[in-house]
């Protein structure tokens, strides 16, 4: 980008935006907290994944169909609410979920990494919100604007990765040490399931402007 002043905004912009607490931040934290270490990092690169679908949409306007379109939006929304309230209830009546699993199964990586995606892909406000940052930092002279926007989306995921990746390690040190102390994991365990329902309970009553 030609424009360093604009680059240098959207950096700071992006940073800042990153480190501000929300969904994508208490998902990781939940999934870290219960899981341990390996599912903080799956669930950040999870929710990564999920950025860049819609950095992709965005840069293809296909994100304007949920600007556009109310009952697109409530579909994808009311989709999104359900599921985060899904994983709630599973979190509260899974009472073995902090419990020292030694024998974790390959799949459960997989289950983690694509939960945090679908958290991600499943909230309409977040395509509005890539929508709407991207194109303030686009150089009218430079090359094409959808490339433009692949490239900001790119470089705000790779922010995003690290410090959720760091996040997601520490919080999953936490787990880690409530594996070993039933009493704590057992509340840590209401406070995970009540992360995923507040998550969803709050997308379910955004309105989409």
């Amino acid at each position: 980008m030609d424009d360093w002043p604009t680059f240098s905004l959207f950096v700071a912009a992006s940073l800042a935006l990153i480190i501000a607490p929300g969904p994508d931040l208490l998902y990781v934290l939940a999934r870290g907290i219960a899981q341990g270490r390996r599912a903080g990092l799956l669930s950040a690169a999870g929710v990564t994944l999920g950025i860049l679908v819609h950095t992709l949409l965005a840069a293809l306007g296909l994100a304007v169909l949920l600007q556009t379109s109310a009952l697109a939006f409530m579909l994808v929304k009311y989709v999104g609410a359900a599921y985060l309230v899904y994983l709630g209830v599973k979190a509260f009546r899974d009472k073995d979920g902090f419990a020292p699993q030694a024998h974790r199964q390959a799949a459960s990586g997989r289950v983690i990494f694509w939960q945090g995606v679908l958290s991600n892909v499943l909230n309409p406000k977040v395509a509005l919100f890539f929508l709407a940052f991207l194109p303030q930092f686009v150089h009218e002279n430079g090359v094409h604007p959808a490339v433009q926007m692949i490239g900001l989306g790119l470089l705000f995921a790779g922010m995003g990765v690290v410090f959720l990746c760091f996040l997601g390690y520490f919080a999953g040190s936490v787990g880690h040490w409530l594996q070993h102390r039933p009493a704590v994991a057992a509340r840590m365990r209401w406070v995970t399931g009540g992360i995923f329902l507040l998550l969803g309970l709050r997308l379910a009553f955004l309105e989409r402007r």
